[in-house]
């Protein structure tokens, strides 16, 4: 763009652009780590926008929430303050599985985040677009000397070597391979020409970067919601060395609810009993009156409809070039990918408690809007319906994760870091999961220290975005459960005890915070000790309590923890014949039985573990030069240059690296080491 006639400039430590699930946790973790930071939105109204779905967690994404609030972050917490439904998914399964899911009041929501920015101090809400990322090539002296010239800032945050908290972390040196690029970033220009200085930048774009949304044969150039797009940005980051891409998502109709018949429907309701996502939310407090989803289906001639029209679509004419999400398909999708299947689930959701909006979840769609209509009217309920907004498909600029570290920095420039849907992920949680780490570690790039770095083993924050950074992602990412190798491990229940120390070190949860979880963690260990070590023998008492839940006898005596692994027994009835237990919290509870119950399974995922964490344990240097590694092959050689892993466990999970090459570069790196 043409340089606008503006001398306004300001002085920051942290630019995030966007304001979205993922901006909203980097500007919070910023701010509250004690840097200046300024959000820029296209709208403030777009602060926590829920374009599509109107709720959060679900299966794998309720694991993510929960970690996000172990870590000192706030979607957890707000989406307890404006549920309208509570449900937990999976609960026929095991606790590995099992996803707290929550009906949001949409615009509560976003109200509620913003307030929550809004009264955050070190942090600046701006609207406006952000045009220019400046940059410095460190490497060049001319722009060395225009730079002390100028002298933009200065920082008010000497480097440090310990932790806030004090507590163990890696020391930073300058050869950290995570700070190595002769990029350094200096800081923004907005559209209006304003230059705001800073020593870090996030990038949280979304799905509004070049935007353009389709219905049918009608194309706006807008971003979600008819929102104004982000059309500068793109050019800047090209110039910059970055690639980009084009993806693609969507979002079905909005009905309003006085049209639709819901004697026709199945009704869906919350559970009596609420759980919350955040570990501070007192249970008791969430406790009230919730309204109910409602399940109907697609049929046939829903399904004929829509193939008499594919034509019609954009995603079948060839109009849309990005790539859409495998595991969110639009209605065209599903009618041509599984002919075999005569219906399909569609649940149409409340979008608030003050609006007759429903959200008709399971027929999201790029087709014209008489098609539209005409396909919404013959699924039973909807014979009336009339759509307030149209469902359409959105396209908009992406990077290939690869480009970034498992820090989200850019591999290729010192502090500009990336989160969110900008990075090639789908979902409000797995923005907000990365937008998290992003605002960690841009802080803690600024104070000089090593980021922080979840690995698979602990976290699914870990494995998302392992999964982002090292695979060439062809479609919007979508986490699940079944992509955790050790999700026995991660469950969502035990997300503070995994990863409230972190949350701790890095300065985002408070000493009494982490003080409770310690606590907790002393109390079930106690407990577990306990019931290995108390023993009942063949008693009366013990026959009868055993005879009254259908339970095999006793023949001779076991320990307590014995007896409840058996799947009829369960630690509150078992207190007839304990009767020296403690008065301990439900969440101990729940732990204890979670431990001892599956315990052969979680001590050989402990095993798995250790083998995984000698892999990460063996560093890459930045430095390596793949082609003069020998016997590897040509294939791998080119994986491994292009993605430049970190240690030799992420290369062992790159496609097109075998067992074979691993073996050849760990004897490679040992020759190399004795050197």
């Amino acid at each position: 763009m043409d340089v606008l006639k503006n001398t306004l400039c300001e002085k920051v430590d942290v630019v995030v652009i966007g304001a979205g699930h993922a901006g909203c946790e980097a500007s919070l973790a910023c701010a509250r780590l004690g840097l200046k930071t300024v959000i820029f939105t296209v709208s403030v109204d777009s602060i926590a926008l829920m374009p599509c779905n109107p709720n959060i967690g679900g299966s794998s994404k309720g694991h993510l929430v929960r970690e996000i609030d172990a870590l000192g972050g706030e979607m957890g917490k707000n989406i307890d303050k404006t549920f309208i439904q509570s449900k937990m998914l999976n609960i026929s399964k095991g606790p590995a599985v099992h996803s707290l899911r929550a009906q949001a009041d949409k615009q509560d929501y976003a109200r509620s985040m913003r307030k929550v920015l809004e009264g955050q101090e070190n942090l600046t809400i701006k609207q406006g677009e952000v045009c220019e990322i400046l940059w410095e090539d460190t490497n060049n002296k001319e722009i060395q000397e225009h730079k002390e010239a100028d002298a933009p800032f200065e920082s008010n945050h000497p480097e440090q070597s310990e932790s806030i908290n004090g507590s163990i972390t890696i020391g930073y040196t300058e050869s950290s391979q995570y700070y190595s690029s002769d990029k350094r970033i200096i800081g923004v220009r907005s559209y209006t020409g304003t230059t705001y200085y800073c020593k870090a930048v996030i990038i949280c774009t979304g799905t509004y970067l070049n935007a353009r949304c389709l219905c049918g044969e009608a194309i706006t150039y807008t971003g979600p919601n008819g929102l104004q797009a982000a059309t500068h940005l793109s050019d800047s980051l090209k110039e910059m060395g970055i690639e980009l891409r084009r993806f693609k998502t969507g979002t079905p109709a909005r009905m309003d609810g006085k049209t639709i018949d819901y004697s026709k429907l199945y009704e869906q309701k919350g559970d009596e009993r609420v759980v919350p996502f955040s570990f501070s939310t007192d249970p008791e407090s969430i406790q009230k009156e919730q309204v109910s989803c409602w399940l109907t289906y697609t049929n046939e001639e829903t399904h004929n409809i829509i193939r008499a029209n594919l034509d019609r679509s954009p995603i079948y004419a060839g109009i849309i070039e990005g790539t859409g999400p495998r595991y969110c398909p639009s209605i065209e999708d599903k009618v041509v990918k599984f002919a075999d299947k005569d219906r399909h689930q569609v649940f149409l959701e409340p979008e608030g408690l003050y609006t007759d909006e429903v959200y008709v979840d399971g027929m999201s769609s790029s087709l014209p809007e008489d098609v539209q209509q005409a396909m919404y009217r013959t699924v039973p309920g909807l014979e009336n319906c009339r759509i307030v907004r149209n469902a359409y498909a959105i396209e908009y600029d992406c990077i290939n994760a690869k480009q970034l570290y498992n820090s989200l920095q850019f591999k290729n420039v010192n502090g500009l870091f990336a989160a969110g849907q900008f990075n090639g992920s789908s979902g409000y949680e797995e923005a907000a999961a990365q937008g998290l780490i992003a605002g960690i570690n841009a802080a803690r790039f600024i104070f000089g220290k090593e980021p922080l770095i979840l690995d698979r083993s602990e976290s699914y924050i870990g494995v998302l975005i392992d999964d982002l950074v090292a695979k060439d992602n062809r479609e919007p990412y979508r986490m699940m459960t079944s992509k955790a190798e050790y999700r026995l491990l991660l469950r969502q229940d035990n997300a503070d005890l995994r990863l409230r120390k972190y949350g701790y070190e890095v300065g985002l949860v408070s000493e009494e915070v982490y003080e409770k979880v310690c606590e907790k963690k002393r109390l079930i260990d106690e407990e577990v000790d306990r019931l290995r070590n108390t023993f009942v023998g063949a008693s009366k008492e013990v026959l009868a309590y055993l005879d009254r839940i259908g339970s095999t006898p006793l023949t001779t005596g076991v320990s307590l923890a014995a007896l409840l692994c058996r799947p009829e027994v369960s630690y509150e009835t078992m207190s007839v014949i304990d009767k020296d237990r403690p008065d301990l919290p439900l969440d101990v509870i729940e732990q204890v039985e979670i431990e001892l119950r599956y315990e052969g399974y979680i001590d050989r995922q402990k095993k798995q573990v250790e083998h995984f964490k000698k892999m990460e344990s063996r560093k890459i240097p930045a430095d390596l030069d793949y082609d003069e590694v020998p016997s590897l092959r040509i294939e791998a050689r080119q994986r491994l240059k292009e993605f430049k892993p970190l240690s030799i466990g992420q290369a062992s999970r790159l496609s097109g690296v075998s067992p074979a090459d691993v073996s050849v570069l760990l004897v490679y790196l040992e020759k190399r080491n004795k050197r």
